[in-house]
């Protein structure tokens, strides 16, 4: 391999490691079957580009690129303009097949962390940069002004950080180390806060890594996050099955970056027992054996490892070749599984009755893909970029089971299956139709971040199936799906290998801490681009699969659902950090109440809709919310949303109500549109 020859400047970075828990249900049986062997199905690369294929690069390999990025950080940080108290961290190096660099940064202010001022580089082999994706479009300037003087003492910050873990029902709550301070640069303008990280034990029994920004001048809560990322042997899910182990009979896989699995014998806490037998056979398939769960957990890290690094040419969780490592037998019943970034792990539970350990392989590769996106694009594990994190996870579960295609697991579109987690034989959730499960969310809405990430993942879950499998009825490997869309047009699938690629390309070069919806549609769209083409049917399918959950439009517009039109094309001025502005439509000639599915096409020009705050204002007065400030980082607003207007008289002036409520952004309305 040969290096970038000279290293200039582009920049991506994260936030710090968001945590999501996952519980599933287990089944047992018997297969066989070797991890990563040959009959697996491994993803063909057919049809896409082979040179903006990631390149499996050594741990040696990325140790290089990385120490390059480190040595001209400096000159990075001046190409791209940053201020003299503004350093970069350099997070990560993914490099394609044609030479194509992506560096990410996180950055410092004033010798401060600033959480949300990631960035990704993009350079050509030759040195030249393209492209720079930013978490969050502050500039140097507002940064600049930032004051760094506190008002406020740390103490406070600590004690409002135990207040609110103790009122979310943790245990033994402590702070697990002082505040520190930190410039908060992920919700609009820019400014001082503590970071308070408090550990203990959550309600459940699940390890506590809260996150709470205390704004250091007012004292007031900024935000929280979740650290903890919830979740030859003879397995209780994958039947017999061969597993990598040390010469003399432990439980480390020394062909997988010495892997290692561990009894905390339903402790709660420390790393456990390394398992070691004095043969190399390992349970015997029923819970009752301690090293049954374990030969479960060990061979889903293998699979995972495996799948990683043949489809996608990504050696370990961090791509340094570097193996994590596994704990079973985690408390005492406890009906889940974890991973956490801090010790680089993951942790099981056993399971109601302690006979269902949460060691299906599904779950364990939910559980390392948390690990890649905390090292990858580090989506915060709250908000829109919340369900995005959970739902990359439940991806690449369904990629690592399809690879590993055992004859007890076969591949599938079901989270947590193999497990009676609902005691009524269900999975977890469903990628087909999210809603399924009784909370997850279909299709995108204007306040799906405000609910649990677990479940506002779920049109993420629908968008992957709906691109790698189409829409409509159909059996795949004896399970039947029947997958809807929102706008209820047909799409039509690409297969799951290459929405594999465009998902795992686009959350290793795209996706930054703060990726939204939107985002999210902008990234995969431009990594299918680059894959396949922007005039592929590849291209066209992801356009058409985010339309199928009411993110974007489809390929030229949506026709209108039906019903009549009312818009309004004049344009109207946004002022910068100002009062809101209006654009009306007057509706008449409608009967009765607006419709529960009243259409609201918004059509925005912004330089940063992260400071936009949009409202559907009905005749009476009555505000709906169709957009939140924050977690934004895209331009522009070109958005269909779907509005409950049921209680509503439809005859009357309706308003578009938009205000920027951040400095340093400029934008217009273009039009708006109603649809009853």
């Amino acid at each position: 391999m040969r290096s970038t020859p000279s290293r200039r400047a582009t920049a991506t970075g994260a936030l710090i490691a968001a945590a999501a828990l996952i519980a599933v249900g287990v089944q047992t049986g018997t297969a066989t079957a070797t991890p990563g062997s040959t009959t697996s199905a491994v993803p063909a690369s057919a049809g896409a580009d082979q040179g903006s294929l990631t390149k499996q690069l050594s741990p040696s390999q990325r140790a290089e690129l990385i120490r390059e990025a480190d040595a001209s950080k400096a000159a990075t940080a001046k190409e791209l303009g940053l201020g003299s108290q503004e350093k970069l961290v350099v997070r990560d190096v993914v490099q394609d097949n044609d030479g194509t660099t992506h560096t990410r940064y996180e950055r410092t202010f004033a010798g401060l962390p600033v959480l949300g001022g990631d960035l990704i580089v993009k350079e050509t082999k030759a040195g030249t940069t393209q492209s720079v994706t930013k978490a969050s479009k502050v500039t140097s300037g507002q940064l600049k002004a930032v004051d760094l003087k506190a008002d406020v003492a740390p103490a406070k910050a600590e004690k409002q950080a135990l207040g609110l873990a103790k009122a979310d029902g943790s245990k033994k709550a402590e702070a697990d180390r002082a505040p520190r301070k930190v410039v908060w640069m992920a919700q609009g303008k820019p400014q001082l806060a503590y970071e308070t990280v408090v550990g203990g034990l959550q309600h459940d029994g699940t390890p506590n890594e809260l996150h709470v920004i205390t704004d250091a001048a007012t004292g007031a809560k900024l935000y929280e996050w979740q650290g903890v990322e919830n979740g030859t042997g003879n397995t209780q899910y994958n039947g017999q099955v061969t597993l990598g182990t040390a010469p003399s009979y432990t439980l480390t896989d020394t062909g997988r970056g010495n892997h290692k699995t561990y009894n905390l014998n339903h402790g709660s806490s420390g790393t456990g027992t390394l398992f070691t037998n004095s043969t190399d056979v390992w349970g015997n398939g029923n819970p009752s054996n301690a090293e049954t769960a374990a030969a479960d957990a060990h061979y889903g890290a293998a699979e995972t490892w495996d799948y990683y690094k043949n489809v996608h040419g990504r050696t370990g969780i961090r791509g340094d070749g570097v193996g994590a490592y596994s704990r079973v037998h985690y408390g005492n019943a406890y009906v889940n599984a974890f991973w956490q970034d801090s010790c680089f792990c993951m942790t099981y539970g056993d399971g109601e009755g302690n006979v269902k350990p949460l060691t299906s392989l599904d779950v364990a590769a939910h559980e390392m893909s948390h690990g890649v996106t905390a090292a990858t694009a580090n989506l915060v594990y709250s908000g829109e970029s919340g369900g995005l994190n959970e739902a990359t996870s439940d991806i690449f579960a369904a990629g690592v089971e399809f690879y590993s295609n055992t004859t007890q697991d076969p591949g599938d579109y079901l989270v947590g299956e193999k497990i009676d987690i609902n005691g009524d034989g269900t999975p977890l959730r469903y990628m087909d139709k999210p809603s399924k499960d009784g909370a997850s969310k279909d299709a995108w809405y204007s306040g799906i971040g405000n609910i649990d990430v677990h479940y506002s993942s779920g049109p993420a879950n629908h968008f992957f199936y709906l691109l790698s499998e189409g829409s409509g009825a159909k059996v795949i490997n004896g399970v039947s799906y029947d997958s809807p869309t929102s706008d209820g047009l047909p799409v039509t699938g690409i297969g799951r290998d290459k929405a594999e690629k465009i998902w795992f390309k686009a959350l290793t070069t795209k996706f930054t801490s703060t990726t939204n919806y939107a985002a999210a549609r902008t990234g995969t769209l431009a990594a299918a681009g680059e894959l396949y083409g922007t005039t592929s049917a590849e291209y066209k399918a992801v356009g058409d699969a985010w339309a199928a959950i009411n993110v974007g439009t489809r390929d030229g517009g949506n026709p209108d659902p039906g019903g009549k039109v009312f818009e309004n094309k004049t344009t109207v001025a946004i002022p910068d950090r100002g009062a809101a502005v209006y654009s009306s439509v007057n509706v008449t000639g409608i009967t009765g109440n607006a419709p529960s599915t009243l259409k609201a096409d918004v059509d925005i020009t912004h330089t940063y809709r992260g400071d936009l705050v949009i409202d559907l204002v009905a005749p009476d007065g009555t505000a709906y919310r169709l957009k939140n400030s924050g977690f934004d980082s895209a331009d522009d607003v070109k958005a269909t949303y779907t509005v409950n207007a049921s209680s509503e008289v439809a005859n009357g002036t309706w308003k578009l109500k938009v205000q920027d409520v951040y400095s340093g952004d400029t934008g217009k309305i273009n039009s708006f549109k109603l649809t009853f």
